[in-house]
C-alpha cells in the first residue's frame, strides 16, 4: 500500500485554497512548473484527478473536495499537536468529548455541562452509550471522559480514575393524591404497581434488598434502563416510580409529580471516569473542579415540599 506524501498534500491544500496555481506557487516560494509536477504526482498516487481547469481558474473535482476535507483535518490536527506539545492553547476553541451512559439523568448532565455550553471558546461533543462501549472509546482516545452512575475498578491495564461528582437522594414519586394519607414504607408497597430502574442499577439492587428484608413484594409493572423513559412513564402512568428526584425535577416543580417517600438508605452516585494521560484535556480539569465546588456549596440539590424521610 502506497504511503501518503504529506509534502505533496500541503502543496495541493495551498492550490485548493488559492484556486490559482500561480498564486499558490508564489505563496510556497516554488516555481509554477515544480508545483504542477508535484500536484500531478499526488493525483497519480491517488489515481484520481483533483482539479478541473475552467479558464484560468482551477475547480475541485469530487475527489478533490474529499481530499481537501481530509487535508484540512490533517493539518488542523498537526497544528493542535504542535500547540499541545509546547503547552499552548490549541486555538480559539477547545474541544471536550464526553461520553454519558444511557441510564444517566439528563437533568444531571445538563447541570454539569451548563457552564461549558455557555462558553464561546468551547466545543462540546456528547455521546451516549453503554459503559463498556464508552470506556472502549476512551481507551482509543476518541472521548475525554465518561459520566456514569457506577464506578469502575482501576487496574494495571486500564488505569482509570473515578471521581465522585455528586450524590443524590432516591425517592418514590407519583401523582398527587387527594387523600394525602401518610405513606408507610415499605409495607404500603406490598402488591402495589411499581416502575423501577433495571436490575443492573445499583439503586435497584439496594431497593430490592430493603424490600426483601421486610418481606414486601410489589407488583413490578416495568423495569427501565433509560432514566428519560422512566421519567415519561412516571408522568403518564400514575404508578409509583423509584428515581432520584433530579430525574423528574421539572415535574416536581410543576406539581405533576410529588415525592411520596424519600429513602434515606439509598443514594444515587454520579462519577466522572478519566484515563491517566500524559497530556490531559485541560477542560476535564475545569469540569471536575467546578463540580467539586458545586458539590461542597450545594449539598442535596433537590428539595420539594411534602417529601418524607
Amino acid at each position: 500500500m502506497a504511503s501518503l506524501n504529506y509534502h505533496h498534500l500541503r502543496y495541493f491544500w495551498m492550490i485548493a485554497n488559492e484556486n490559482n496555481l500561480t498564486r499558490a506557487a508564489e505563496r510556497l516560494h516554488v516555481s509554477q512548473s515544480a508545483l504542477s509536477i508535484q500536484l500531478r504526482q499526488l493525483e497519480e498516487s491517488f489515481g484520481q484527478k483533483l482539479f478541473e481547469r475552467e479558464g484560468k481558474r482551477l475547480q475541485l473535482t469530487e475527489a478533490g473536495r474529499i481530499a481537501l476535507d481530509y487535508a484540512n483535518a490533517i493539518f488542523r490536527a498537526g497544528d493542535e499537536l504542535i500547540s499541545l506539545m509546547h503547552g499552548r492553547s490549541a486555538g480559539e476553541r477547545q474541544l471536550l468529548r464526553i461520553g454519558a451512559v444511557s441510564t444517566l439523568s439528563r437533568n444531571f448532565q445538563l447541570e454539569l455541562v451548563r457552564s461549558l455550553v455557555l462558553r464561546s471558546d468551547v466545543e462540546l461533543v456528547l455521546h451516549s452509550g453503554s459503559l463498556r462501549e464508552l470506556l472502549a472509546q476512551m481507551h482509543t482516545h476518541t472521548i475525554d471522559l465518561v459520566l456514569s452512575n457506577r464506578p469502575v475498578p482501576r487496574d494495571a491495564q486500564t488505569n482509570w480514575h473515578c471521581h465522585l461528582l455528586d450524590e443524590q437522594p432516591v425517592s418514590l414519586v407519583g401523582k398527587p393524591c387527594a387523600d394525602n394519607l401518610p405513606f408507610q414504607f415499605p409495607q404500603d408497597l406490598h402488591g402495589r404497581p411499581l416502575l423501577l430502574p433495571s436490575i443492573e442499577s445499583e439503586i435497584r439492587a439496594a431497593f430490592d434488598f430493603l424490600l426483601e428484608q421486610a418481606g414486601v413484594r410489589p407488583l413490578v409493572v416495568a423495569e427501565v434502563d433509560d432514566m428519560a423513559m422512566l421519567r415519561l412513564l412516571a408522568r403518564e402512568s400514575g404508578h409509583l416510580t423509584l428515581v432520584p428526584p433530579v430525574v423528574v425535577l421539572d415535574e416536581l416543580r410543576q406539581g405533576l409529580l410529588v415525592e411520596r417517600y424519600r429513602i434515606a438508605d439509598i443514594r444515587e452516585r454520579f462519577y466522572a471516569i478519566t484515563p491517566s494521560r500524559r497530556f490531559p484535556n485541560a477542560l476535564v480539569k475545569d469540569l471536575l473542579a467546578s463540580s467539586s465546588e458545586s458539590r461542597v456549596s450545594d449539598g442535596d440539590h433537590v428539595s420539594t415540599a411534602g417529601s418524607k424521610a
